[in-house]
């Protein structure tokens, strides 16, 4: 990641970095941090409030699933879409927007009065949040110019991720158990407000000087796609096969995929350049993300609903269970990172590989009794894997990729990650939708070992994909990737 972030700023079409006191810079950082930090809060934190949700509301699983790919569904649409948006009407004013969304949305979900009004403020969340991360990221590139004070800069907006995940299980357990599920959105709003009165103070605007032409023809036809296909497969188990609305749904997901695929070749500025897709490297990455992530989604949404409903712990015990998966989780993307750097993405993506299938392929045999220090190391191996998987994700994305087009490759890899988890949730939660049958959601969670062995698949894929893509004919395939995207950035491609 801190590879590509140095492309970013030698790519035509960014703006030169603001110059400003080290205290300001460090301002800056702060403030961008949190706005990552509530981001990934609400992820962590969501799932472990699904019970009292569910409980609170009446609902099925098809309910809570909705409560978080509603979610990740939206901000996988539109992450794309603001980092263009903000290019071209300053990045500081998306910023500052997106947080008065985000924290307004974050109030209204504290007081749903049902299900449905649950999701609807849940979407406005993500189209705040998808404002805030990628436009942040932007914020810190074109903040730090030395290269060294910058991969700093990076470093610790990465470990503020590891933090929101090891926080989120905890804070959300304590608040759930204590005042109730709606309190875990009202932490989002005293940070929101500080970001917006820090940002108004000290971030400067900037803008890109020659900023990307929206392609709203192929941002619709994405968020179609995506929208399409998680409710055919969220609604599946509910409604059946034969039903008009989950055929026209994956007749919808068809056709927009077709339509997709027609259109933005013959775009001059694409939302997604599909010549990417020519690079393995590229195309490995957006797998690898895809899988890693939707074990990531399936992991926590079946535990929170296997700590809580089938071994009967409290939302704070719940949490404090997960912290060993955590735990890993902040302390080994350094690692990662530097191993990377050093010797390449194989190693990484190796152990990532098969930590996660093998995590995933031991918790399949859980049961209401399993002992927990059994629980604790397969949470541990998951942890490692995950640990180890994000770093080679960004890497293997902007792998061979002229500097011009190192910025677009890492944003279709986040948006990667977000359809992962929105689909790991989606699938997981419809098998176990389908083994139940009915609505007792700890009956199904005890009998779902179909949906581990699905994430055990999906660690599998991380895998053996990730070590196709770390060949030499992987990178003689970037090369040429980015010889065809752009000949002459390829003496500056990233290696």
């Amino acid at each position: 990641m801190i590879m590509m972030m140095k492309t970013e700023l030698n790519a035509p079409g960014v703006m030169t970095p603001v110059e400003l006191s080290r205290r300001r810079r460090v301002g800056v950082l702060l403030i961008c941090s949190m706005s990552l930090l509530i981001v990934g809060l609400d992820v962590t934190i969501i799932n472990v409030a699904l019970p009292s949700i569910g409980k609170s509301f009446d609902t099925s699983i098809s309910g809570l699933q909705w409560t978080i790919d509603a979610y990740t569904l939206v901000l996988a649409s539109l992450l794309m879409l603001s980092g263009s948006t903000a290019d071209r009407f300053g990045r500081k004013r998306l910023f500052m927007i997106g947080l008065v969304i985000f924290s307004t949305s974050s109030l209204l979900c504290s007081l749903a009065p049902g299900l449905g009004w649950l999701v609807l403020f849940r979407m406005l969340q993500a189209v705040g949040g998808s404002m805030l991360n990628p436009v942040a990221m932007s914020i810190i590139v074109n903040t730090f110019t030395e290269p060294k004070e910058r991969a700093q800069a990076v470093g610790v907006w990465g470990a503020v991720v590891g933090i929101s995940i090891v926080l989120g299980p905890v804070i959300g357990g304590l608040l759930v158990g204590s005042v109730g599920w709606r309190s875990i959105f009202w932490i989002n709003i005293p940070v929101g407000i500080a970001a917006i009165l820090l940002t108004w103070r000290f971030i400067p605007e900037s803008r890109a000087p020659k900023a990307r032409r929206i392609d709203w023809v192929g941002q619709g036809l994405v968020m179609v796609l995506l929208s399409s296909l998680t409710f055919g497969i969220i609604e599946l188990p509910r409604r059946g096969w034969t039903s008009p609305w989950i055929l026209g749904s994956f007749a919808l997901c068809l056709c927009s995929l077709v339509a997709l695929l027609s259109w933005e070749p013959r775009r001059e500025e694409p939302l997604i350049d599909l010549r990417f897709f020519k690079s393995a490297p590229f195309s490995g990455a957006s797998a690898i993300a895809i899988s890693a992530f939707a074990a990531l989604g399936g992991f926590l949404f079946l535990n929170t609903l296997y700590l809580q409903e089938v071994r009967g712990l409290s939302p704070l015990k719940a949490g404090l269970c997960t912290l060993p998966m955590a735990v890993m989780a902040l302390i080994l993307p350094p690692i990662s990172g530097r191993i990377v750097g050093t010797r390449g993405s194989r190693i990484p993506l190796l152990i990532a590989g098969i930590c996660i299938t093998a995590s995933c392929l031991a918790l399949s045999s859980i049961g209401p009794s399993t002992s927990y220090l059994w629980l604790f190391a397969c949470y541990a191996v998951f942890g490692v894997g995950f640990g180890f998987v994000n770093a080679p994700i960004t890497n293997a994305a902007v792998s061979g990729m002229p500097r011009a087009q190192a910025g677009v490759a890492s944003a279709i890899a986040s948006t990667s990650r977000q359809v992962g988890q929105t689909l790991g949730v989606a699938v997981v939660g419809s098998l176990l939708a389908t083994a139940l049958n009915a609505n007792h959601i700890a009956r199904a969670t005890t009998s779902s070992r179909a949906s581990w062995f699905v994430l055990a698949g999906c660690g599998a894929i991380v895998l053996v994909v990730g070590q196709l893509v770390t060949t030499p004919w992987a990178r003689e395939t970037a090369q040429r990737t980015a010889h065809l995207l752009n000949p002459e950035y390829l003496e500056q491609s990233v290696t």
